[in-house]
């Protein structure tokens, strides 16, 4: 948790520090399994611990963070989900996109999912399961996919411009490290694959025994979004997936940009 998403050191001149380390306090908490002290803050974001304890105790003040009884103890408070709420009543694009995506989970008897970026992952804002299936995959709204393995991940990269691309490979190599070559051929491989087919793929990458395809989806402002079909590899293998499935779902997505605007 000590990547640059969460450093208020690696802020712009145009940001607001004391925001910015907030928001990071915020964003530990979100990401953490259990409840987090004010220590385990501090080392998770570099942030002084007494900064901290003044930043946690205006979060709780506001309800954004909710401290336990007794203790120095944080988890997220009630007013993060009426935040994220107020976000999926506003985000128009779901909608208009249901219709189409549950067409292609019903049509590939797989569930089908949208994300967003956020950092180096990509969420999970949407997902939709069809009525036909047994078995499933288990992405629920939330989840965050890593965007170098994920067929969401990868789509979404090469669907960038190449400067953002650019950008977004530096971000991906500067927290990588050592295991950056591996990650950069499969980028590399993702972004050819998506010229020549439209979609990228993720076979036993994310998990081993999962395969999806991944396609991009342009927002009303041009705002980019991933959307991925996917399930079990023994059910959905390769053949299938490129070639009944890709299609489709390359379709869908063409037709919910088209109705955005995007076309």
């Amino acid at each position: 948790m000590t990547d640059d998403t969460l450093n208020p050191a690696a802020t712009s001149k145009d940001e607001v520090s004391a925001l910015a380390r907030g928001l990071a306090v915020l964003t530990v908490v979100a990401r953490a399994p259990g409840s987090m002290s004010n220590r385990e803050l501090a080392d998770a974001t570099k942030i002084p611990k007494a900064t901290v304890s003044r930043l946690a105790a205006t979060l709780v003040s506001a309800g954004y963070l909710r401290q336990q009884a007794d203790s120095e103890r944080f988890t997220l408070g009630a007013g993060v989900m009426e935040l994220g709420s107020a976000y999926l009543r506003k985000f128009d694009l779901r909608s208009h996109a249901r219709l189409h995506l549950a067409e292609v989970a019903e049509f590939a008897g797989a569930a089908v999912h949208m994300g967003v970026r956020e950092g180096l992952d990509i969420v999970v804002i949407d997902a939709i399961r069809p009525h036909s299936a047994v078995i499933l995959s288990r992405l629920d709204v939330g989840l965050r996919l890593a965007i170098s393995s994920s067929a969401m991940g990868r789509v979404y990269t090469a669907a960038l411009d190449a400067h953002a691309r650019a950008d977004l490979l530096t971000e991906l190599r500067q927290a990588a490290g050592k295991d950056w070559r591996k990650q950069a051929a499969k980028l590399e491989a993702a972004v050819q694959e998506y010229a020549e087919y439209g979609y990228c793929s993720s076979f036993g990458d994310w998990h081993r025994d999962m395969h999806a395809i991944g396609v991009p989806v342009h927002g009303p402002g041009g705002e980019l979004y991933a959307v991925s079909c996917g399930g079990p590899a023994y059910l959905l293998t390769e053949r299938v997936m490129r070639e009944r499935i890709a299609p489709r779902l390359v379709e869908a997505a063409r037709a919910i940009s088209k109705e955005a605007g995007q076309a």
